[in-house]
């Protein structure tokens, strides 16, 4: 994969926000759900959800940045140093990187032992410790970044997670989830040291967004296209919501803009939340050419005449 941050179009520098913004920008253009069939879409998809994924990751940002991983998340040859490795990833194995040598010694010598050893034991000696079976540590925790579908996050799912290292978790997404929102799974992290605890996993959750739904809060908004008969008479419409179309009653002699609300049908209750409410907004759609609508419009005597821009007359 090529430059993550060229994928995005923002600059090295850029704020988590200005990444968010145009990782929303791009995963809308080019979503499989709009560019049905379409290939291209679904592979630029990918790339960008890709991209937004190591550079929504603070850790994985910074290793990229310092040239640690590629674009891809695959870690780079290691650098020499042993402050380097030490730095580094858990589970690397020690090693020097001599490039192009010139035939000599390719061991390590007896002072590069004596240092390497020394750094190794030397903070524990300034404190008083001994290197033992008493002397466990924990692993470090770790930060990924995992990028689901917006109906997932609001109905819940699992999910796998592939990680750079080729091992892979299964995250369970729970009901309601929101975007930047931080899961821990205990024990999924990095090693611990002689034999202590394994550190934590924080699973960071970014949502791709839906063609019509769109989330507030607890409450979920769609606009939702009508006939001109069914805006004038009245009736009842098929309508999506998260979980599953329902049946729905459209008011008589309804306008575009007329806001209509279905308790309990937006975000699942979970934890102390309650259930919200989904919230839909009628956009009246004339259809296809009707000859015989046209004749009726054109033959049409209302009992009053009905200016629609008179409030938008000068000085109202």
């Amino acid at each position: 994969m090529e430059d993550p941050y060229k994928i995005l179009g923002v600059a090295r520098d850029a704020a988590q926000g200005d990444i968010q913004k145009a990782y929303r920008k791009l995963a809308k253009k080019h979503h499989p759900d709009l560019n049905p069939g379409h290939a291209p879409a679904e592979e630029k998809f990918k790339e960008i959800s890709a991209a937004n994924a190591l550079l929504s990751d603070p850790i994985k940002r910074g290793q990229f940045d310092r040239g640690e991983i590629d674009g891809s998340g695959q870690a780079r040859a290691p650098r020499s140093a042993y402050r380097d490795h030490a730095q580094g990833d858990h589970g690397r194995r020690y090693g020097r990187d001599r490039g192009q040598n010139d035939g000599q010694n390719q061991g390590w010598s007896e002072q590069e032992f004596d240092d390497l050893f020394g750094a190794m034991f030397s903070a524990d000696r300034r404190n008083g410790e001994r290197p033992g079976p008493e002397n466990r540590r924990p692993g470090r925790d770790e930060l990924y970044a995992l990028t689901t579908d917006f109906l997932a996050a609001v109905n819940g799912a699992t999910r796998r997670l592939t990680l750079p290292d080729g091992r892979s978790l299964d995250v369970k997404i729970p009901p309601g989830s929101a975007e930047g929102q931080v899961m821990r799974l205990r024990g999924r992290g990095g090693e611990g040291w002689n034999g202590g605890p394994a550190g934590d996993a924080l699973i960071e959750i970014h949502v791709a967004p839906h063609r019509f739904f769109e989330r507030d809060g607890q409450d979920i908004r769609l606009v939702l296209p009508v006939t001109v008969s069914e805006a004038v008479l009245g009736g009842q419409v098929e309508t999506p919501t998260p979980a599953g179309p329902v049946k729905m009653r459209v008011p008589p002699r309804s306008d575009s803009g007329t806001a209509l609300r279905l308790r309990g049908r937006g975000v699942p209750a979970h934890g102390d939340r309650d259930a919200g409410d989904l919230w839909v907004t009628l956009r009246v759609m004339v259809g296809p050419p009707d000859a015989a609508l046209e004749a009726f419009l054109r033959d049409r005597k209302p009992d009053r005449a009905f200016d629609p821009r008179a409030s938008m007359e000068a000085g109202q």
